[in-house]
């Protein structure tokens, strides 16, 4: 198949171009420098230099592949400037412009947990605006991968168990926290990608569940504190917190949401209805690289 992969080498771009490649297809990752060519071309897949903030590139790298994968980069929430809200909704409405012009009839898009609620999820609200304008495509089958809380989201948290000897959140605590890999996200966005599939689907990936106490000692023993607590605090003592590590608040408002609504179980309820088979990778697996960052920070 010829595939085309947003997201550079990224988290979850790289080991997924790594494994198309590997199988065989002819696989083209968009990056927006070309710094990253040589890296590209290194794996085996060949590099498109471009912006996922224009469309008619995207256009033009999307016609005359079977299938493609769509993200959302990753932006600055410390960028006093930035209208999160607008930036998702133009590279979405991108996608939806470039998927139709090109006549790709294959599309994979990274969406997240809670995308199914259209209020009360925080910063996620954006992904339900996202597959609803994809969902109006027709002819298209598109399967919407809605992965969990990313591992490495935790790495953050490294600043504050040194500085405070604990990690504080107002979710968490005695609570479920369903997390996943990047590798296991990879691994089912390359099973959907190369699978035949007539309209739309949504697909949970996850990796482990676990509490926020259990998370912890996870963490905690690899770190060398093995008695680490996790403790829950306000959604007002979060976000003071956010704010006053420099994040935009409007920004910090929507992630307190979100994790407030992963505490109050609202966030997970589709989920919980559609749980996948979880994935290889265990928060023990990945605590070797928290610890590495943890000990280098």
């Amino acid at each position: 198949m010829k595939i085309t992969i947003t997201g550079s080498l990224g988290n979850i771009s790289k080991p997924l171009t790594k494994e198309l490649v590997q199988q065989g297809h002819s696989v083209t990752v968009i990056a927006s420098s070309t710094e990253r060519q040589s890296e590209i071309e290194s794996l085996g897949a060949s590099a498109a230099i471009g912006s996922v903030n224009d469309a008619e590139f995207l256009t033009k790298t999307f016609t005359g592949a079977d299938a493609v994968y769509c993200m959302i980069p990753r932006a600055n929430y410390f960028d006093p400037n930035l209208d999160l809200d607008a930036f998702t909704r133009q590279i979405g409405n991108n996608y939806a412009e470039a998927i139709t012009k090109s006549g790709v009839k294959r599309v994979v898009f990274l969406s997240s947990i809670g995308a199914h609620l259209k209020e009360n999820s925080g910063i996620i609200q954006r992904y339900n605006e996202i597959e609803a304008v994809l969902n109006q495509l027709s002819n298209v089958a598109i399967t919407f991968m809605r992965p969990t809380s990313f591992y490495y989201n935790l790495l953050p948290y490294t600043f504050m168990i040194k500085s405070q000897g604990s990690i504080n959140a107002n979710y968490g605590a005695d609570e479920m926290i369903p997390w996943v890999s990047p590798n296991d996200i990879a691994e089912a966005i390359a099973d959907e990608i190369t699978t035949p599939l007539n309209g739309k689907k949504v697909r949970y990936v996850a990796s482990e569940e676990l509490t926020g106490h259990e998370t912890a000692r996870i963490l905690g023993e690899a770190i060398g504190i093995p008695d680490l607590k996790w403790n829950l605090i306000s959604d007002e003592e979060t976000l003071q917190g956010l704010v006053s590590a420099g994040m935009q608040p409007k920004i910090a408002k929507g992630l307190v949401e979100m994790y407030a609504a992963i505490y109050n179980g609202i966030l997970g309820e589709d989920y919980y209805r559609n749980r996948p088979s979880m994935g290889k990778t265990k928060l023990v697996d990945y605590a070797a690289e928290f610890a590495s960052f943890y000990n280098q920070n």
